[in-house]
C-alpha cells in the first residue's frame, strides 16, 4: 500500500471525469439552484484558517433561511451556538468556504464554494429577526462555483430512510460523553440537554 500524492496516479486508478460531470460546475446561482437553497433547511459549511487546519460545521433553520440575495451572493445568519467560533476565526484569516445544502428526503445535494466575509451591517440583521431576535453577525458570500451533487452517498446510506434512524437511547447523551471525555462530575441528560438548547435557539 501507498499513499497517492501525483494526479496522474489518481487518474490512473479512477479514469477521467465524464463530460457532464466536468460542464456542471456554474458561476453563479441559477433557478434551479435557487429552489433547492429555497427547500433547504440545513447546510453544512467548511472553512480553512490561515494554519492550514480545516473545520465543518452545520447550520440549520426553517426552510429557506439562506438568503440568495443575487445570482452570485448568499447571506447566512449566525445564530447563538457554543461561541468556540471555529468558522468565523477561520474566515478571518481565510474566506473560502465550502456549502453543502440538504433537503430531508432528497438523496441530491447542491454543493457551493466561494468567499465569505462576516458582516454586522445593523439593517443586513435585522432582515433575519426570529422571534424578536437578531442573529449577531450574518455571513456574505460571494459564489464562484455551484453545482449538484448525485444521490449516490444518500442511497449507499439510506439516511433519509426511517428503518435506518437510530433510537436514540443506543447513545449516551451529549453531556454523559462530554462528562466522560473531560472527567466532569455529574451529567445534563437528553432532555435537560434539549430543554436548555430550545431556550437558546435564538
Amino acid at each position: 500500500m501507498a499513499a497517492l500524492t501525483r494526479l496522474e496516479d489518481l487518474r490512473a486508478l479512477y479514469g477521467e471525469v465524464r463530460e457532464r460531470s466536468r460542464r456542471k460546475v456554474l458561476p453563479a446561482i441559477d433557478p434551479h439552484a435557487r429552489a433547492f437553497i429555497g427547500y433547504s433547511p440545513l447546510v453544512m459549511l467548511s472553512s480553512m484558517g490561515a494554519d492550514g487546519r480545516a473545520d465543518v460545521t452545520p447550520r440549520g433553520d426553517a426552510p429557506g433561511f439562506v438568503a440568495v440575495e443575487d445570482p452570485a451572493t448568499l447571506l447566512i445568519p449566525d445564530r447563538p451556538g457554543n461561541n468556540r467560533l471555529d468558522t468565523l476565526t477561520n474566515l478571518i484569516g481565510n474566506p473560502a468556504v465550502g456549502l453543502l445544502f440538504l433537503i430531508p428526503g432528497v438523496d441530491e445535494t447542491l454543493r457551493i464554494n466561494g468567499r465569505a466575509e462576516i458582516r454586522d451591517d445593523a439593517e443586513l440583521l435585522a432582515r433575519f429577526v426570529v422571534n424578536g431576535k437578531a442573529p449577531t453577525t450574518v455571513l456574505r458570500i460571494a459564489v464562484e462555483e455551484v453545482y449538484l451533487h448525485c444521490a449516490k452517498a444518500f442511497m449507499r446510506s439510506g439516511a433519509w430512510q426511517p428503518e435506518s434512524f437510530l433510537p436514540r437511547d443506543r447513545l449516551p447523551s451529549m453531556g454523559e460523553m462530554m462528562r466522560d471525555q473531560l472527567g466532569m462530575a455529574g451529567a445534563e441528560t437528553q432532555a435537560e440537554m434539549l430543554e436548555r438548547y430550545r431556550a437558546t435557539l435564538y
